[in-house]
């Protein structure tokens, strides 16, 4: 339904002459987290384990907060705490690192660099990153009247003149969050870089980010994209996230056939298990995802092949031969209708023919008359629901029927079968169009032949095509039995997993719910 009123355009079906990245891709800069990042996402899995639990208060401690607090921790530990020292591997000084040496690589151009970071925005008397950014940037050389933030721009006029520095190349790292920094952002001309610090919930806030650099107007033909991952932490997560919710949208928002149904994948916390994975580096945990979307793209392919044979069993027991009967009918019909037609048809010497028309007890021969008689008729029709009977042509019934949707009058030739046709204001365009619509009996007849030919193949390709299995059956059981493997390994489900200290009392529990559910 969406796709009948929609028309959607992609990037890659409208080729607008934007920037290429270098590398055809983004570029993800893989960083190890610290020992203090490490100790500290275990802390998180211990306290997803007290919520579990009930051993806190949800006011207390919950998963979303767990969720907020993961995101700061892969961003810098010192969001957590302030007085944790500095890590110089972190994505913070990392970032620093590659700004600075694109800022001096460009210099000649005055090539500007954009900064994208929503959760730790500029406030005063209180770390967070732009400001510790900025002073590192300073200190490595970078001028200060060349680094902004877009929160200084507070009102349009400010905004305007910041965006204006930026197309001129005075500023040359700009740094904000999604909300600030979206749409209406338009500085791409010198952009040479944009930095991803953290990543955002929505695809469509990836796509905004992304939006700002890889657009017309922008004079670099190649630019960067970096994506700053700290493994160990909630950042794959959320990039996998990120990814997944994408796979969905993109199912409908797309040029081609879209899918019939999607799932949402708008969870914003993890699940506990989710935390305890990361927390102890599971690899499994990715293994998850992965099997997830697939299985989401297997499951609306089968779905699809369902409803295809659904479709397809109700036309061969319903669709199909109703319509072949239909086509018979008309023919034979049709074939009575033709003769009578024929038989009650005059031509004269010179083999045209000869015209007649009995209008109610009157007989026309001449044409005006006749045209003049049948529009004065029309009335009869006005107040009548159903086709009224005013004469014969061709040994056939004249009626005339009125349609109020578009206040149109009908005339029909009624025999074995009814022929109908439009009629207008021209006194001789109505009877031409009654001659044409009798004189049209006949080739109707192998035109019906046709279609019902038609129909007999689909009906004969629909029995083989629904005896067809799934082509992916095989692939469907074997990943939703992995996946039912590793959900029962990361303990996703709502059971609770036993342990290897009490196998046989399981095994004794076990056996009695089996001899219960027996008896």
């Amino acid at each position: 339904m969406f796709k009948e009123c929609a028309d959607i355009q992609t990037a890659d079906m409208l080729k607008l002459p934007v920037p290429a990245l270098v590398g055809g891709k983004p570029t993800n800069i893989q960083l190890k987290p610290s020992e203090i990042q490490k100790q500290m996402v275990a802390e998180l899995g211990e306290r997803a384990d007290k919520i579990r639990n009930k051993m806190v208060k949800p006011y207390e401690d919950n998963m979303l907060k767990i969720t907020n607090d993961g995101r700061k921790l892969a961003l810098d530990q010192r969001l957590i705490d302030p007085d944790l020292p500095d890590d110089p591997d972190s994505k913070v000084n990392i970032c620093v690192g590659k700004i600075f040496e694109i800022w001096e690589q460009t210099m000649p151009q005055r090539s500007a660099q954009l900064v994208f970071c929503d959760l730790s925005t500029p406030k005063a008397g209180v770390f967070n990153v732009y400001d510790d950014m900025k002073a590192k940037l300073i200190e490595r050389g970078i001028p200060e009247t060349e680094i902004a933030f877009i929160h200084e721009a507070n009102t349009d006029a400010r905004k305007t003149e910041l965006f204006g520095k930026v197309r001129s190349g005075a500023v040359r790292v700009l740094m904000g969050s999604t909300a600030k920094m979206g749409a209406g952002t338009n500085v791409q001309k010198r952009l040479i870089a944009l930095h991803h610090l953290d990543v955002p919930w929505r695809p469509s806030d990836i796509e905004q980010r992304e939006g700002r650099i890889l657009r017309q107007g922008n004079e670099n033909k190649e630019v960067y994209v970096f994506r700053y991952v700290t493994e160990g932490t909630f950042d794959a997560y959320s990039w996998q996230l990120i990814e997944n919710k994408q796979k969905f949208i993109g199912q409908i928002m797309t040029s081609k056939s879209p899918a019939r149904s999607c799932n949402d994948m708008d969870e914003a916390a993890l699940s506990y298990a989710e935390v305890k994975a990361l927390a102890a580096g599971n690899p499994l945990i990715k293994e998850k995802m992965d099997l997830d979307v697939q299985l989401t793209r297997l499951k609306t392919l089968k779905a699809a092949h369902d409803s295809q044979r659904y479709e397809l069993e109700n036309k061969i027991a319903i669709g199909f031969p109703a319509e072949i009967r239909k086509c018979k009918e008309q023919i034979e019909n049709a074939t009575v209708d033709a003769a009578t037609v024929k038989e009650h048809s005059v031509v004269d010497a010179d083999g045209k023919d000869v015209f007649c028309i009995q209008l109610e007890k009157k007989v026309y021969y001449e044409k005006e008359p006749a045209g003049k008689a049948l529009l004065g008729l029309l009335g009869l029709a006005l107040n009548s629901e159903k086709p009224v009977p005013i004469g014969y042509f061709k040994g056939m019934e004249l009626q005339i029927q009125h349609l109020p949707f578009g206040n149109e009058y009908h005339a029909r030739l009624a025999g074995s079968g009814t022929y109908s046709t439009q009629l207008g204001a021209d006194v001789l365009g109505n009877l031409t169009r009654l001659s044409n619509l009798a004189n049209g009996i006949e080739p109707s007849i192998e035109k019906t032949r046709n279609m019902q030919i038609q129909l007999e193949q689909q009906l004969a390709s629909a029995e083989e095509e629904v005896k067809r299995p799934f082509p992916q059956a095989t692939e469907l059981i074997e990943k939703s039995k992995r996946l039912a493997v590793l959900e029962g390994l990361l303990n996703m489900n709502d059971k609770d997993i036993v342990t290897d200290t009490e196998p046989e009392q399981q095994c004794q529990t076990d056996n009695r719910q089996r001899g219960q559910e027996e008896r």
